[in-house]
């Protein structure tokens, strides 16, 4: 049965400082986890929360591993609540985004288990094709700096855009060297992506927001990011210390392996793919 707790950031906040203020009186290191403890781990809900959940119903118990999951609609929460200690450790992200993260907001994150690839996919409620997009069309794009550049590339290897040469790796609008269409490109939340699509021709959406707005990217899709060399699996990450902690090895351990990599090929038929 699913048990998961659901929880906003506006909450968080109030429990963060909460923990802040307790953790005044407190030294980090007189409280080391138990194997018996709970691992608390945060998600997103599709499909990071269904695979954690499915963990937890069918392998953790006989592993020994407690474990308890948080859900989350944001890509920053999660890693700001790893780092303060308020969950024990994320999965909802990229390798690139994680350390895109941890250069902009100082943490110190690491991933300990690379788990599925969810490809970027181009909807439309307007176009049936990318050759029917017009000339003057809006695409939305995720509007963090690691999903945008990779939504461009994703762009210009759909042959929709060029890129300058040397941007792909950071690659903004400002970088789009050819735009045969004229395309314009709205910035909103990767969160937001599937909403926008009543008001915009296109959108560039993330994989997991894709399935949570009832979109099946293998079928549903104008493009589809392919997997082939593609550096952005999702990943189970911890802050640095935490990575040897046996709880998340247990966990680590289960994420990848036969049992979930066979749950994910028949749940998400393509949409969400195993990387190991």
């Amino acid at each position: 049965m699913r048990n998961t707790t659901k929880i906003t950031a506006a909450v968080l906040a109030t429990g963060a400082l909460t923990l802040g203020l307790t953790a005044c009186g407190s030294d980090k290191g007189d409280t080391k986890a138990k194997a018996s403890d709970p691992l608390v781990v945060a998600a997103t809900p599709v499909p990071h929360a269904e695979i954690l959940e499915y963990v937890k119903d069918h392998l953790a118990k006989k592993a020994g591993l407690n474990l308890e999951v948080k859900e989350f609609t944001d890509y920053v929460t999660p890693n700001t609540a790893t780092e303060d200690g308020s969950v024990d450790a994320n999965y909802f992200q990229t390798q690139p985004y994680l350390e895109d993260f941890n250069e902009k907001k100082g943490t110190h994150l690491q991933s300990v288990a690379t788990v599925h690839l969810e490809p970027l996919g181009l909807y439309s409620e307007k176009a049936k094709k990318t050759a029917d997009l017009k000339k003057g069309a809006t695409i939305a794009l995720p509007n963090d700096a690691d999903n945008e550049s990779r939504a461009l590339r994703f762009l210009a290897a759909s042959k929709i855009i060029t890129l300058k040469a040397g941007s792909e790796s950071d690659a903004t609008p400002q970088d789009v060297e050819k735009n045969p269409k004229n395309i314009t490109f709205k910035e909103v939340e990767a969160a937001q992506t599937p909403r926008s699509l009543q008001d915009v021709d296109a959108a560039v959406i993330n994989g997991n927001y894709a399935i949570g707005a009832g979109l099946k990217p293998a079928k549903d899709a104008l493009a589809l990011e392919s997997t082939k060399n593609n550096a952005y699996n999702n990943v189970l990450a911890v802050t640095k210390g935490n990575e040897d902690d046996p709880r998340v090895k247990k966990l680590a351990k289960l994420l990848t392996s036969p049992e979930v990599k066979k749950f994910i090929e028949d749940k998400y038929a393509g949409s969400v793919l195993p990387s190991f």
